[in-house]
């Protein structure tokens, strides 16, 4: 085993597997601390598991709905399973990596003045036909009826509700303003030809953003400060995204612009001007067009996934609902509002796109299930005798490490060889691997430590494991 490892015989060559995790200290939150004996064990996680390729084609059905990398392994690994089509069950190392996305995401929003709402899925036909959205928003717009006859649709999005929610409030002052009031839901959207596994689903988790200002010159400095938010969130989750202006669409307003990852299995065509750095959505420019606007330098052409946008509405929704505030004057004023959507799931499915390898899933170190697995020996091999040492290495962490608490897997499937297990922890992305091997049982005992993010593989002692770990940023 050990002559297929990279050694590293020194602790300060952990400088680079470390350096990422001390980039950013956003706030913890501590889960309580397993007493010892109730350690978490791989074998009884609810993850089905269909790690052979075969297998997954057979699960999706065909070889050709897999069309891309992030859909395959997270169907192979056991982190969705199909429901219909569109649809997917989020099985629990995705709902706990999504979690933490969450977390991460309250974070920076109230970091801006955010403040948590949550709305209705069910929105009252009604309010789409006050805006004209009812007919406009066309078929993806799933309508249902009630036993009274009375119509609805599946919220994808909530413009009509939170302005109206805004609008019942008759007694606001500018004074109180802005406000901005998120949520983190699921949505709906009828996709004609839904793909990509979690990139384009006709259900999926969204935070929606909607913000009121007392003016236009307030609004605008909303507006930079959420897409400000949203630049920090993508460089804490080491997503390399572009901002390109966009078109405004279905939600309307006069203002525009998308986070995009640029990736190949993007469905969006973006153009780039390396001289002044002007980026769009090509469907915001005339097709003729081959130099930038801004400097008149060549454009450069790539895809990307669209993981934000943010509009700049105005009173395009305030005024159909009458959505006012008191202002300086004291006469009323309509609110001027911009409304900003994440997509939840599309970033944990575009995160695993572009940062994992053909056969391995990689995350964002921030997103990871679960940080660390442990590997103790197969048992009847020569290194039995370390089983017991892995076992204390467990308890040693979640004690001196309380970030970690909540954090540690041990894989118990001890009648599968140290290899096989490492192999299947690699398919999983588990930041860090930590193997109870021969050198578990020299004096000072030495783990195999396996630094999955960076490809670096040390050898430490078990306060060198300790320390390594205690730099460890988690959500």
């Amino acid at each position: 085993m050990e002559g297929l490892l990279t050694r590293c015989r020194a602790l300060p060559a952990l400088a680079t597997c470390s350096h990422q995790l001390s980039q950013y200290a956003p706030q913890r939150f501590h889960h309580c601390a397993p007493r010892r004996g109730k350690r978490l064990v791989l074998s009884r996680m609810f993850q089905p598991q269909k790690l052979r390729e075969d297998q997954v084609l057979s699960l999706a059905g065909r070889s050709g709905d897999l069309t891309c990398k992030s859909q395959r392994l997270m169907l192979q690994v056991g982190l969705i399973h199909p429901a219909s089509p569109g649809c997917y069950h989020l099985l629990p190392y995705t709902v706990r990596a999504m979690e933490k996305l969450v977390r991460v995401i309250d974070q920076e929003m109230q970091t801006i003045g955010g403040q948590k709402v949550n709305m209705p899925s069910l929105s009252p036909a009604e309010l789409w036909r006050a805006t004209n959205r009812w007919h406009s928003m066309g078929r993806e717009l799933l309508r249902l009826r009630d036993r009274h006859g009375k119509e609805y649709c599946l919220g994808p999005t909530h413009e009509e509700a939170i302005t109206a929610l805004v609008a019942s409030q008759k007694t606001l002052s500018y004074k109180q303003l802005p406000f901005l009031l998120y949520q983190v839901t699921r949505k709906f959207r009828d996709e004609p030809r839904p793909r990509f596994g979690l990139l384009r689903g006709r259900e999926f988790y969204m935070k929606d953003m909607y913000t009121f200002d007392s003016s236009p010159e307030a609004a605008q400095l909303t507006y930079g400060l959420v897409c400000d938010a949203y630049s920090s969130l993508f460089n804490r989750l080491g997503l390399q995204c572009v901002k390109v202006q966009a078109d405004v669409g279905s939600i309307g307003g006069t203002m525009s612009h998308e986070f995009q990852l640029p990736m190949d299995v993007g469905e969006d065509r973006l153009v780039l001007c390396p001289s002044c750095h002007f980026s769009a959505n090509v469907e915001t420019l005339d097709s003729s067009r081959t130099n930038c606007p801004a400097c008149q330098g060549p454009l450069t052409e790539t895809k990307g996934i669209e993981v934000g946008h943010t509009f700049y509405l105005g009173t395009k929704y305030s005024s159909v609902f009458n959505a006012q505030f008191t202002n300086v004057h004291g006469k009323p004023s309509l609110a001027e509002m911009g409304c900003y959507g994440l997509g939840v799931t599309r970033i944990l499915a575009a995160a695993i796109e572009v940062l994992s390898t053909e056969d391995c899933i990689r995350w964002p170190g921030l997103l990871a299930p679960y940080q660390v697995c442990l590997i103790p020996p197969k048992k009847g091999s020569k290194e039995e005798a370390a089983t017991e040492l892995a076992g204390h290495l467990y308890d040693h962490i979640t004690e001196a490490v309380p970030q970690l608490q909540g954090e540690v897997l041990l894989d118990d499937r001890t009648h599968l060889t140290i290899g096989n297990r490492l192999k299947d922890a690699n398919k999983f992305g588990y930041p860090f691997v930590i193997i109870a091997a021969k050198r578990a049982l020299d004096d000072p005992a030495h783990f195999e430590v396996w630094c999955q993010n960076t490809g670096e593989v040390v050898f430490l002692t078990r306060e060198g494991v300790l320390e390594l770990l205690s730099q460890v940023q988690v959500v």
